[in-house]
Parts: structure tokens; sequence; C-alpha cells
């Protein structure tokens, strides 16, 4: 089963220019765990003078941990951010290691060395806490196909990066495509080349934007390299403040469209996802909401259609 990662609660609100009521925010996770989503990332412990969309990240995992079976994920940039999630019960970190070094300072104010280090930090206070409370700790390395900054990021860089911060101390990394600059046949080399520097199992997610329309056919070739887990933003929301033009995530409802259309189990119920959709932008007025599916609908008889082997992609 594939794991769709719902991060609209943190990258699909933090550009916007309006605080989200926390009550809203609230409804949304809990209507989206309801839906069938296993894993969302409910905002980032940052500063909030920088983000101050995110002053609320510590009630939303307070209230997203009373959701059974709900894996409660949040963005730490640094060692305190790290400290104020595991306090709050979060139960994954997500750390930014941009590739792009220009990026890196932009986002998190860290060289790519100081971030090294910080993850080797943030694992000694993880490994420092009861058995119960250590937290798995996902590095994601943004800006992994390209910056708006500083342009070609080589290949090297992220293997080199890669490599560094499984020994730092990561559970696993990820790849991100925070620019919306990558293709699939980039995906594909990417993926494959980190997978034979740290091992396919500590590399099983990417986070895709769809800034120029190829979103799910990234997502896609990162499935048919083994990747098992696939971040989406509800409505498409989201953008990086620190990456000019980038623009929102691959769309959820499109994303589960796809794979249940290739017989691709998500354990997420498409019509209820679609009401929540409905219901999210009734609650913000005027946000930007992007996809296809919630408007052309999912085709005639589409629950009965035969759907191929997603082994083999053969119909029976």
């Amino acid at each position: 089963m594939i794991v769709i990662s719902e991060v609209g609660p943190r990258d699909g609100i933090q550009s916007l220019d309006f605080l989200v009521d926390l009550d809203i925010k609230k409804r949304w996770i809990a209507a989206e765990a309801a839906a069938g989503v296993r894993e969302i990332e409910v905002g980032s412990f940052v500063n909030f003078k920088r983000l101050p969309q995110m002053h609320d990240t510590a009630a939303l995992v307070e209230f997203a941990l009373t959701i059974p079976g709900l894996d409660v994920a949040a963005l730490v940039p640094n060692l305190r951010g790290a400290q104020a999630a595991v306090e709050a019960g979060a139960h994954k970190l997500s750390i930014p290691v941009s590739a792009s070094e220009t990026h890196s300072v932009r986002n998190v104010n860290r060289t790519h060395d100081q971030m090294v280090e910080e993850v080797r930090s943030i694992r000694a206070f993880v490994d420092a806490q009861p058995a119960d409370a250590r937290t798995s700790i996902e590095v994601g390395i943004a800006t992994a196909f390209g910056c708006t900054i500083e342009g070609h990021v080589p290949e090297k860089t992220i293997v080199d990066l890669a490599e560094r911060l499984m020994a730092a101390g990561a559970s696993e990394v990820g790849l991100s495509d925070t620019t919306g600059y990558a293709d699939p046949a980039m995906i594909r080399n990417r993926i494959k080349a980190v997978q034979a520097a740290v091992g396919a199992d500590n590399i099983t997610g990417v986070h895709l934007h769809n800034t120029r329309g190829l979103g799910l056919t990234n997502a896609l070739a990162a499935l048919e390299c083994g990747l098992t887990t696939l971040d989406a933003s509800l409505g498409g929301l989201g953008g990086c403040p620190f990456a000019p033009g980038a623009s929102g995530n691959i769309v959820t409802e499109d994303l589960v469209f796809m794979l249940d259309a290739m017989g691709i189990e998500t354990g997420i119920d498409l019509a209820a996802l679609i009401e929540v959709r409905k219901k999210l932008a009734a609650d913000m007025p005027g946000s930007p909401i992007y996809g296809f599916v919630a408007d052309a609908g999912v085709p005639l008889d589409f629950s009965q259609l035969v759907k191929p082997d997603p082994a083999t992609g053969t119909y029976a």
C-alpha cells in the first residue's frame, strides 16, 4: 500500500498572506484522517516571526494525537524545533536540508555543514529520550532537482548530502522538488543514484510540486523506482516562501484518483476526500485551490471499472 502524506496544513498554509483559524485546521486534519489519510504533516516548529501561520503547531500536534491510527509529522529546521516537536509528541520529524546552499541559507539560515551538524545534534537529542518518545527523523533534501536561485544542482551534490545526512543520524532521506523543476527522467536518475549510495530502504519518499504540470508523472516515476511515500496537498495548496516562483504541491485528490485508477491501494476514500476539499474551500474563501478530478468528477461507473494488476500493469 502506498502512503500519501498530507502536507497541506504545513506547506499549504505557510505561504498564505492571512492566518487560518486553529479550528479550521483541526477540522481539516480530522476530516482527512476520517477519509483514510494515515500521515499528516500538521505544521512546523519555526520562528513565528518568519512564518506566523505556524504559531499554533503545538496545539495541532496535541489535537492530531487524539486521532486513532494517524501518524503525526512536523517540520523542524533545527534542534530547538526538534525539541519542541518531541515535547509536543510528534511521531515524525521532517528536517529540510536544501541541496542549494543559497536556498539553505535563505530558508533556515544555515550552510550544508551546519545542517549536517544540526541533524547530528537532533539525533543525539532523540536518542537521549525514553524509548517510547524516540521519533523518526526524516531529512528532506530540498531543491534536489534544481533551484530558482542557483539553477542546476549537480546530482553528486544530492548523493553526497544523502550520505552525510544518513551518517549524521537520519532515519531516512527523501528528495524534494521544491521548485517544480523535475521531470520523470530526472526523478528516476536521482532516486536511483541515492538508492545506490545509501540503500533503497533509506529513501522511501518524495515531495513534489506541480509548478510545470509534471507532478503526477513525477510521482509515477518515483513509484516505479520502488518508493512508497508520496507527499501531496489537498487542493494543491503550497509553495516555499523562500524559493521564488515555487507553486503548489501535487493535488492529493488527483493523486488518489490516479492511483485508484491504476489499482494501487492507498486506503483513502476519494469521494470523502473531495468532500473535505469542498469544506476547506468554504472555510478558506479566496485561497488558491487547484486540481482536476474534483471539478471533472470521476468516470462513469468508476468504482466498478476493471483495474489493472498493479504488479504487472495488465488487465484480467
